[in-house]
């Protein structure tokens, strides 16, 4: 199957897999899709169960991207050489939290910069890589044919520093990443400003994520500046993002499929703030993976669980004025989810649509409503059929607290310490195995992010814990050698696209005359 990829808002315009990563966001303001979900091989099952995870992703990429466009062998150079950066030789381990309750948790923070974003974009670097260099085969450097790509993105937290580390020393790449001053862990921001590659450019906003992710999106939709600077994008917006981390939840089926008798069909509850992650699920689940359920775990931020409640999809909770909540798990602290947008053209062209230019023309809707009056709601039918694929959980700072405290002090789990993004999805799995009378389902919550990235909401549940230490038990020398380490970033006063374009524009400028 020769797959091409299209926007969500007008379902036209095919592109190639190497036009839609390169583009990254569709100039209609959509996200890009590919024509089919594939469906998996007959045999999956007892072909798959013992690949490692580079050999796992090679199969799952091939599903959708073409031969013609990355042949099989340099495909599998590429797997090899983005999981080659984990430290652990599963990538993306499969361990038990509590046998007893069949809890298990899916590892996602042994790459590079100890997040779950590593797992996507160790391959996205690599594949702009790849492109690149065969797009400026014989082309002299600095030639003015010659082409670049300038990443621009946005971060809560983890992406900025999992983009930088994807992304450096990359030839004829360019990458700018902007995050909310004061909404990031100390760990976070330290990991992205003390990378002084001349390539890399971090941005401190003056403000929200929302705000950093609206530059990004403004950024995109401008035309002339676009195609002058040829914009790419690193967020979950970027299809290449979506489609890397599918292979995890294969890899944990057959992890679990080899540590428990007979079938299994497990759920997944995964901490939700843009929606990539637990998109990935969805994927693999319609692909043909066995997973039984999938269950949003929400923080205080949670325009998600109130969708699957309500059917409306809007930034406050009734007159309020929207607002972010900063909370202790900060990577979650997202108003609006951009990566639901994928979701919503599936549930709108299986329910209220006969073609997909119909289902664009749906979401194009949602989405103009979104933008003008903070909401839009959905028909009963499709909040029905999104109910289906979707339950959701939310979990408060204090149960966040709670839960990490509650498992480092449960024998079960041997002094397991959580961050707080798997603390609200653990929370989330404990509250539905408390209320399941099914006593073998298997629950897998997703760790998306070290501990040590976030000391502030770890102390605070642990501190005075007998024998405790988060220097000891909880921080890699890693990030104590990093604490000592020059830094360099940028202040952007306050969310401004003038303002934003204006430091791209220098910093560009100031690489060439570095080159």
């Amino acid at each position: 199957m020769s797959q091409k990829y299209f926007s969500t808002r007008t379902s036209k315009d095919h592109l190639s897999f190497e036009e839609a990563v390169i583009e990254g966001l569709a100039p209609d303001g959509g996200l890009y899709i590919p024509s089919e979900i594939a469906k998996l091989p007959e045999d999956f099952l007892t072909k798959w169960k013992d690949l490692s995870f580079a050999q796992l992703a090679t199969e799952i990429l091939s599903l959708y991207i073409s031969e013609e466009e990355i042949p099989r062998a340099d495909l599998e150079k590429l797997a090899a050489r983005s999981y080659s950066t984990f430290r652990s030789d599963h990538v993306t381990p499969t361990v038990p939290l509590n046998k007893d309750k069949n809890l298990w948790l899916l590892e996602l923070f042994h790459g590079p910069t100890y997040a779950f974003k590593d797992v996507a974009l160790q391959f996205v670097g690599n594949l702009f890589e790849y492109f690149l260099v065969r797009r400026n085969a014989g082309k002299k450097e600095n030639a003015p044919d010659r082409d670049i790509i300038t990443v621009v993105g946005a971060t809560s937290g983890d992406t900025g520093s999992a983009a930088i580390y994807g992304l450096r020393n990359k030839k004829d790449v360019s990458v700018f990443i902007l995050y909310p001053t004061g909404r990031v862990s100390p760990i976070q921001e330290t990991q992205m400003t003390t990378v002084l590659d001349s390539n890399v450019h971090t941005i401190s906003v003056k403000g929200t994520f929302d705000d950093c992710q609206d530059l990004v999106k403004q950024t995109f939709a401008d035309k002339e500046f676009n195609e002058k600077y040829h914009i790419g994008a690193v967020n979950s917006i970027n299809w290449a993002r979506i489609l890397a981390q599918i292979t995890y939840y294969f890899y944990s089926y057959f992890t679990l499929l080899k540590t428990t008798d007979g079938k299994v069909t497990p759920r997944f509850v995964v901490p939700t703030g843009n929606f990539g992650d637990i998109l990935a699920g969805f994927y693999a689940k319609r692909m043909g993976l066995p997973i039984d359920q999938l269950v949003i775990a929400t923080n205080d931020n949670d325009i998600l669980h109130r969708f699957f409640q309500s059917g409306d999809y809007s930034k406050s909770v009734g007159d309020a004025a929207p607002v972010v909540h900063a909370t202790l798990s900060p990577a979650m602290d997202i108003l609006v989810s951009s990566n639901f947008e994928r979701f919503l053209w599936y549930v709108a062209r299986e329910n209220l649509a006969s073609t997909n230019e119909e289902a664009g023309a749906i979401l194009n809707k949602w989405m103009s409503e979104l933008k003008t009056k903070g909401k839009f709601h959905v028909p009963e039918n499709a909040l029905a059929a999104a109910r289906k694929e979707f339950s959701s959980e939310h979990t408060s700072d204090k149960e966040t607290v709670e839960t990490i405290r509650n498992v480092y002090n449960d024998p079960a789990s041997g002094k397991y310490v959580l961050d707080p993004h798997t603390a609200v999805a653990v929370h989330a799995a404990l509250a539905r195995i408390a209320a399941n009378s099914n006593t073998s389902a298997q629950y897998v919550a997703l760790s998306t992010a070290h501990p040590a990235k976030f000391s502030e909401a770890v102390n605070l549940a642990l501190q005075g814990t007998d024998g405790y230490s988060f220097e000891a038990d909880v921080l890699p020398d890693e990030f104590k050698e990093m604490q000592t380490k020059e830094t360099k970033k940028i202040f952007a006063d306050k969310p401004d696209i003038e303002l934003l374009k204006s430091i791209i524009v220098d910093e560009l400028a100031k690489e060439k005359k570095t080159a």
